[in-house]
């Protein structure tokens, strides 16, 4: 399984803000594109996407930009994922339109599939944004020990 750029760049928008969020000010658009290096179009459709999600507040004009609209443990990472991603079919099979029908009469590479597809979500599931925080928190602290 391989997750879209959309869903890479929605995640770190998220752990962006989820890192900045006792900050006096908005984030913006641009401190997210520096950042990470990535550019501001493709940002801008991220941030709509996760505001029409519920996951990000923004404010337009001068002084504006986005924060977090929930708190980080309420940040389900399965759910995000779900909701950023178009097509979560690993094969044709899958897919809602699927017209070559199974690979076979019984089709067992398909529930494998599924299986596995269910403890990959199962996974995501069972962390939030909060747990990607403190991993954060913890990496940044060792690299404050060790000097880099």
């Amino acid at each position: 399984m391989r997750l879209t750029i959309f869903t890479d760049y929605t995640l770190r928008v998220l752990i962006y803000l989820g890192m900045h969020q006792h900050e006096d000010r908005l984030t913006t658009i641009s401190d997210v594109a520096t950042a990470y290096g990535i550019s501001e179009n493709h940002l801008t459709k991220i941030v709509h996407h996760l505001a029409k999600q519920g996951y990000v507040e923004t404010t337009r004009g001068k002084g504006g930009g986005m924060r977090l609209a929930r708190a980080p443990e309420l940040v389900n990472l399965g759910d995000v994922v779900r909701g950023a991603e178009e097509d979560l079919a690993i094969v044709e099979c899958f897919q809602k339109n699927n017209t070559a029908g199974p690979v076979g009469p019984s089709c067992a590479l398909a529930e494998i599939l599924a299986q596995a597809m269910r403890a990959f979500f199962d996974t995501l599931d069972s962390h939030t944004l909060a747990d990607l925080l403190v991993q954060r928190e913890k990496l940044d602290a060792d690299f404050r020990i060790h000097g880099t």
